[in-house]
């Protein structure tokens, strides 16, 4: 597992339902045909609102139309993040687009649980509103051992909780394979 996450940040505001982070419409998709897991990677992120330009708050869409995978692999967003249906679309969407990490002030439990047990984004939570401080395309760091975000743009290092209990789940993939490794199953 990497401890060291470095990627472009794209940020979103408070309350991101799973309805904005993949829409319900796009849930036809295989998530085992390779060639229809590519379209929750096109979709992810396409129901957030869009300003009078057609474009999301931050002026840029989180994967161009004609790709599948995001130039933006960390997602800083407010607070509850992931609210809404329990789907677990949502943050296999994220990771399908090249998502790795999610900074945020705090998250709706389902979507947390999610993410950890199917090993799809890290969901990083943070005592400060980040959102407010980081800006789409920001280049961060993210240091799994020092639990800190650094801006690289901006020169701004933040703390960022501890994973605790569940990073033993992420460093082992998924909540099953954790199971595998310490004879649960």
């Amino acid at each position: 597992m990497e401890k060291i996450i470095k990627g472009k940040a794209f940020v979103l505001g408070d309350n991101i339902d799973t309805d904005q982070i993949i829409p319900a419409e796009h849930l036809v998709y295989s998530l085992t045909d390779p060639e229809e897991v590519k379209m929750y990677g096109k979709y992810a992120l396409s129901g957030v609102p869009l300003n009078s330009s057609g474009l999301p708050s931050g002026g840029i869409l989180f994967t161009k139309e004609t790709e599948y995978e995001s130039e933006f692999s960390i997602i800083v967003g407010g607070s509850n993040f992931g609210c809404g249906s329990s789907r677990e679309h949502a943050p296999f969407a994220l990771q399908v687009a090249g998502a790795k990490a999610i900074i945020a002030e705090s998250y709706a439990r389902i979507f947390y649980r999610n993410s950890v047990d199917g090993g799809f984004v890290i969901p990083y939570e943070t005592q400060i509103k980040l959102n407010d401080k980081i800006k789409t395309g920001d280049e961060l760091e993210i240091d799994l051992v020092g639990n800190t975000v650094k801006n690289h743009t901006t020169e701004e290092l933040y703390t960022l909780n501890p994973l605790g209990d569940i990073l033993p789940i992420i460093e082992a993939g998924n909540i099953f394979e954790y199971a595998r490794q310490n004879n649960m199953m």
